[in-house]
């Protein structure tokens, strides 16, 4: 609606826009090396982590399955079961 009202492509934000992630990055202060992002989808999450650099970290306790990842061309750093789970990669990292 504001698309055609305006005459103007909007610009969209949210994720996985890489300039949010990199924003988000820059106000805490850290680097994409010692940044991870976890989420629960591969279509959203895992692909915002990528494409900005991050190694991501898919959990599998919400909308994406082990089979639903057969249907993206990019794999997630990590697949665990629950989020409880994060504690044992990060510490091997």
């Amino acid at each position: 609606m504001i698309e055609k009202a305006t005459g103007r492509h909007p610009y969209f934000v949210g994720k996985p826009n890489p300039f949010m992630m990199r924003s988000a990055l820059e106000r805490l202060g850290v680097g994409a090396a010692d940044t991870i992002m976890v989420g629960d989808r591969m279509d959203t999450d895992v692909v915002a982590g990528l494409e900005s650099g991050l190694k991501t970290a898919l959990v599998l306790t919400g909308v994406s399955t082990r089979a639903d990842m057969e249907r993206f061309p990019f794999r997630p750093d990590h697949v665990i079961e629950r989020l409880a789970d994060l504690g044992d990669i990060l510490m091997k990292e």
